[in-house]
């Protein structure tokens, strides 16, 4: 099993990195991973196949899959909310990538196909209030996701459904919420909100102005998933008989508020606050409904919000020090 060939697509990327470390960790050898990204802008690179490549062409897409076992599609055009409501077009044309890997899936016989989905599919109606009731895998419908991103999303779970009735290729769907972590994006307008607050925390503290801007009243509600429990669900989705797309995320709701508490708490520091209320907020509510997984796996996300923030924290704080030392202007 560990000789099989692997393809990781958007390997380059926060959770595809982590995937690679986590076959590696697994004994898996044999893994082909696959960004867009010139190397050196990887996230993380392992001693594996690594390859620069353009998936959204329909011929990439089939090198990567030559000889492949299992894929794992977590590529696309993504970031914060930031990112998302200002770049539609960049997150809808993504559904090349899924729609070619799917094709060359098939084309290669591949056994099972993994795709990252996003709870940005669900429908907004059910997300407006702060007090929100935990999104269940039938709230995507009827539809009205996420505009540009959700939808691309949802169209392409339609996809990977219709290829395993028409094609016969086993496609499994995660919808996930909120991954956060160390390895990932914490500045530069693509961060989530668990990087963005790290950062913006850790620059108040180590520069002596204690202010910071939340984008919103802050009283947004949300839920936010560590990478290891991210990891864990991917290898027990993928192994599953789970054919309709799941909720793969915690439960733990916080506001946008509660999770600066949390970020201050771990640096020691308390900062004056301000909201930009003009700033791109995402929905006011939501959080993973989690029976489904429980029913299915006997398992769901537990790592505590406070736990995973105090280890993303600590690598940003790494990052953000060296970063600093780094452009700092040479001693005469």
């Amino acid at each position: 099993m560990a000789e099989k060939q692997i393809l990781v697509a958007g390997a380059g990327g926060f959770i595809g990195g982590h995937l690679v470390a986590d076959l590696l960790r697994r004994g898996f050898t044999n893994i082909r991973a696959v960004d867009i990204k010139p190397l050196d802008e990887w996230y993380q690179v392992h001693d594996v196949n690594n390859i620069v490549a353009d998936l959204r062409d329909l011929a990439a897409c089939h090198t990567a899959c030559d000889g492949a076992t299992e894929v794992y599609n977590l590529a696309c055009d993504m970031g914060g909310m930031g990112f998302i409501e200002n770049n539609r077009a960049l997150c809808m044309i993504s559904v090349l990538i899924n729609t070619h890997l799917l094709i060359a899936a098939r084309d290669a016989g591949v056994d099972r196909y993994f795709y990252a989905s996003s709870a940005c599919v669900y429908n907004a109606d059910k997300q407006v209030n702060a007090d929100v009731v935990a999104l269940k895998e039938e709230d995507a419908y009827p539809a009205m996701p996420e505009d540009g991103y959700g939808w691309e999303k949802l169209f392409s779970e339609r996809m990977c459904r219709h290829f395993r009735e028409d094609f016969g290729l086993t496609t499994r769907v995660a919808r996930f919420h909120n991954v956060y972590g160390p390895h990932g994006t914490w500045d530069g307008g693509r961060e989530k909100a668990p990087a963005a607050m790290c950062r913006k925390v850790i620059h108040a503290k180590e520069t002596g102005d204690l202010q910071m801007e939340i984008w919103g009243d802050g009283k947004q509600t949300r839920s936010f998933m560590y990478i290891d429990d991210c990891l864990e669900g991917i290898r027990k989705i993928m192994a599953s008989d789970i054919e309709e797309p799941i909720n793969l995320g915690s439960n733990e709701l916080v506001t946008i508020n509660g999770l600066v508490d949390i970020v201050e708490d771990i640096a020691g520091v308390e900062l004056q606050r301000s909201y930009n209320l003009d700033a791109p907020k995402g929905v006011n509510g939501r959080n993973s409904d989690n029976t489904k997984i429980q029913e299915y796996l006997g398992w769901e996300p537990g790592i505590r919000l406070r736990d995973g923030m105090a280890k993303t924290y600590a690598w940003i704080h790494g990052e953000y020090l060296a970063r600093a030392e780094q452009e700092a202007p040479a001693a005469v």
